[in-house]
């Protein structure tokens, strides 16, 4: 089968559909780029926001539209929360609930394989990765998550705790860098919570990682601050560990933070950013912020404005608050207007694209060893082949430069000489 893989939402849904496109390759499938040439559609939706919802929903029906004759399979949070009558309608042949993501290949391929094998199938070892562009690899450790923070619905959606086994883990990294990948990044909905079920925990996965793979760099996805030991902290002592974390913070006022049902205050964030900071020079922290939540003051946007000026955050990523049936926030006292939600929306961007472009200057001059993505040619003034690539350096600060050589999936040292649109430029050395 000729095999067409999507996704929306978090790099938790990249790291599933990675796991299924080698899955389904090992089986001797095909992994189309185009949805026109496959025999079946596979989409893993999003629900975290009533417009992820909406995404969800157009981007399904583009999928049909564009192959109205290929099977629809879909996964994820959206197609959990939604009717099977309103799936139906849009087409939707099979339903992989989250709690069965892990065979959505087998029960995939026993709805709809043919029973010839395709002459041209993918051989078995190879990673599905590349075909989408990328040189990182997302890496799912973990499933579901504990804790029932008021306004999330993917806890909801995605269940209890589940943790893939170390030796598992370990063994896809291998792979992977078997395959010449040179970045990994684990993923779950609760990363910090890996190994609850299993009798072991996050710094341990990342220690048998640095002793038994030769993977570069190791990165994390979102992190929930108070899951971070000191422990933890010296895992950034050796350099294949990026100095980069995704730490949500959601309010800068503890008021908020306390309806949020969120573990973590803003003193504890602070000393947690200022330990990274100090332990690491340049160590690149971002965040999630939900502007206009449930009984939100004046007062208390305020004072988590003038909280999050302190943080120096390389990257915001701003929610307007939106209510999600199912949820304990949905039904608080007080909604923020919408208006105001999106007023205050628009302060955080512009309050984020402030801070980004601060920590960006402070990187000039400097030099990084940037891991560079496939690239394009481009026009030279010289009529000389001229590549131009864009890569990221191990705190995670997206870099442009042009290159005489195609510079794909090289890690090199560059200097980092200015910020051109919003992006450093930088010279390799």
């Amino acid at each position: 089968m000729r095999i067409h893989l999507s996704a929306l939402g978090c790099r938790l849904n990249e790291a599933e559909l990675e796991q299924w496109a080698s899955s389904f390759t090992r089986a001797g499938d095909q992994i189309a780029t185009d949805p026109d040439e496959a025999d079946v559609l596979v989409m893993n939706t999003c629900a975290v926001t009533r417009e992820a919802v909406r995404k969800s929903r157009q981007k399904l029906q583009s999928l049909q539209r564009a192959n109205p004759l290929a099977k629809l399979v879909v996964s994820g949070c959206y197609s959990e929360l939604t009717t099977s009558s309103e799936l139906a309608e849009l087409g939707v042949d099979l339903v992989v609930p989250n709690t069965e993501k892990d065979n959505l290949v087998p029960l995939t391929r026993l709805a709809f394989h043919q029973p010839d094998m395709p002459q041209a199938a993918t051989q078995p070892n190879a990673t599905a990765l590349f075909t989408r562009n990328r040189h990182r690899a997302f890496i799912k450790i973990q499933d579901g998550c504990r804790y029932r923070c008021t306004f999330c619905i993917v806890t909801v959606a995605r269940g209890a705790e589940r943790s893939r086994a170390v030796h598992d883990i370990v063994e896809e990294v291998r792979q992977l860098s078997s395959n010449d990948v040179k970045e990994i990044v684990l993923t779950g909905v609760h990363v910090g919570g890996y190994g609850s079920d299993l009798d072991t925990d996050l710094e341990s996965l990342v220690r048998a990682l640095l002793d038994d793979t030769d993977i570069p760099r190791i990165r994390f996805a979102s992190v929930e601050p108070w899951d971070l030991s000191d422990e933890f902290m010296r895992l950034f002592e050796n350099e294949r560990v990026q100095p980069h974390m995704h730490l949500p913070l959601q309010s800068g006022s503890d008021t908020v933070l306390r309806r949020m049902a969120r573990r973590c205050k803003t003193d504890d964030f602070n000393r947690l950013t200022t330990t990274l900071r100090e332990a690491v020079p340049g160590f690149n922290i971002t965040t999630d912020i939900i502007a206009g939540f449930p009984g939100e003051t004046d007062q208390e946007w305020q004072d988590s404005l003038t909280f999050i000026q302190t943080q120096a955050f390389g990257h915001i990523h701003a929610f307007t608050y939106s209510e999600r049936e199912g949820t304990k926030a949905a039904s608080l006292p007080d909604p923020v207007p919408t208006a105001v939600r999106q007023q205050r929306s628009k302060q955080l961007h512009q309050l984020g694209e402030q801070l980004k472009q601060q920590q960006l200057a402070q990187s000039l001059g400097t030099q990084a060893a940037v891991l560079w993505e496939r690239g394009k040619q481009v026009e030279s003034p010289v009529g000389e082949p001229l590549w131009r690539h864009q890569g990221y350096t191990p705190n995670y600060q997206r870099v442009v430069t042009h290159s005489s050589t195609n510079l794909a999936n090289r890690i090199t040292h560059t200097r980092l000489e200015r910020v051109d649109n919003g992006k450093l430029q930088g010279v390799v050395l």
